[in-house]
């Protein structure tokens, strides 16, 4: 998958896994608005990595194609064309699978 973009310092721009149709025990469709949001997702473009006071730079532990596990409320939504991706601090990504 190629982006148009590519994040800046320590940040990563995440595609969300999708979730599976949410369903009630008795057979209610759940609708999108109340379904929890996916917290797993693939990483799609990598910044360089953060500054350091002295200038320096610290690499990235993460890279592009990794399947991540992320903090619930992290992250800002963004949408290019039909697909939503999470742009997060590296520091918001809780492990990587």
């Amino acid at each position: 998958m190629t982006t148009s973009f590519k994040p800046l310092g320590n940040r990563v721009v995440v595609e969300p896994l999708e979730g599976e149709e949410a369903m009630s025990s008795g057979g209610i469709y759940i609708p999108d608005t109340a379904k929890e949001k996916p917290q797993e997702g693939t990483i799609v473009a990598a910044g360089p990595g953060r500054l350091t006071d002295d200038g320096s730079r610290v690499p990235m532990e993460l890279e592009v194609g990794d399947t991540v596990v992320y903090s619930k409320y992290a992250g800002t939504e963004y949408k290019e064309g039909d697909i939503e991706y999470l742009v997060l601090r590296e520091d918001d990504i809780l492990f990587k699978k």
